[in-house]
C-alpha cells in the first residue's frame, strides 16, 4: 500500500514539474513574439516591459475609471463619474530649483590693450626680464615701461600671481622702479642704482 502510494506521489511531482516547464516554455514564446512584434523590451531573461510608448497590459498609462452610470429620463442631472484611485501611489512632483546666482568674480586688474612697444622700449632691457618673463607681461597687457611703472600696488600684485614660474621676481628684481627711470628717461639715474645699461 505504501509503495502504491509512493509511485502515485512521485508522478504527480514528475506530472506537476513537466506542467510547470511547459507553462514556462509557453511564457516565454509568447514573450519572445511580443518582443518580435515590437510590443515588449527585454530588460532581464524573466521580465519584460513594454517599448516605450505602448501601454502594458498590468500598468495602463491612465487610471481606470468607474463605469458611467446610465442616461435618466426626465433630464436629471447626473454627477460625473469619478477615477478609480490606482494602487501606485502617484509620485511627488519634484520642487522646482530656482537657479543660484553665482558669485560675482573678483574684477580683473585693469590690462590695457595690447600695442606695439615705442621703439627701444623693450621689456628684456630690465635687470631680471629675460624673453620668456617679457612675452608673458606682454599676454598680460604690459608692453612698455610706462604702463609696468603705472601700475598700483594691486594691480602689480594681480600680474605677479599671474607670473607663474617667476612669481615673486617683480618686487625683488624692482622691476616698476627700473622701469619708472627707464620710462622718464632717466639713463644716468637708472645706471647708478641697477648698473650698466646693456
Amino acid at each position: 500500500m505504501h509503495l502504491i502510494l509512493i509511485v502515485i506521489f512521485a508522478i504527480l511531482a514528475i506530472l506537476a514539474l513537466w506542467w510547470g516547464a511547459r507553462l514556462k516554455r509557453e511564457r516565454k514564446d509568447g514573450v519572445d513574439a511580443l518582443e518580435q512584434d515590437d510590443r515588449l523590451q527585454r530588460v532581464d531573461s524573466d521580465k519584460a516591459v513594454p517599448a516605450p510608448g505602448k501601454p502594458s497590459a498590468t500598468q495602463p498609462d491612465m487610471p481606470p475609471t468607474a463605469p458611467a452610470p446610465p442616461p435618466v429620463a426626465g433630464g436629471e442631472t447626473i454627477a460625473t463619474p469619478q477615477p478609480v484611485p490606482s494602487a501606485v501611489p502617484p509620485v511627488p512632483a519634484e520642487p522646482a530649483v530656482e537657479p543660484v546666482a553665482a558669485a560675482p568674480a573678483p574684477p580683473a586688474p585693469p590690462v590695457a590693450p595690447l600695442a606695439p612697444a615705442p621703439a627701444g622700449d623693450t621689456l628684456t632691457t630690465l635687470k631680471g626680464v629675460g624673453p620668456k618673463v617679457a612675452a608673458k607681461l606682454n599676454e598680460l597687457g604690459i608692453t612698455s615701461f610706462a604702463e609696468l611703472a603705472a601700475l598700483s600696488p594691486e594691480q602689480a600684485a594681480a600680474i605677479d600671481a599671474e607670473m607663474g614660474n617667476f612669481k615673486g621676481r617683480m618686487a625683488r628684481d624692482r622691476w616698476q622702479e627700473q622701469a619708472a627711470l627707464l620710462a622718464a628717461g632717466d639713463r644716468a639715474g637708472y645706471e647708478a642704482k641697477f648698473g650698466k645699461l646693456g
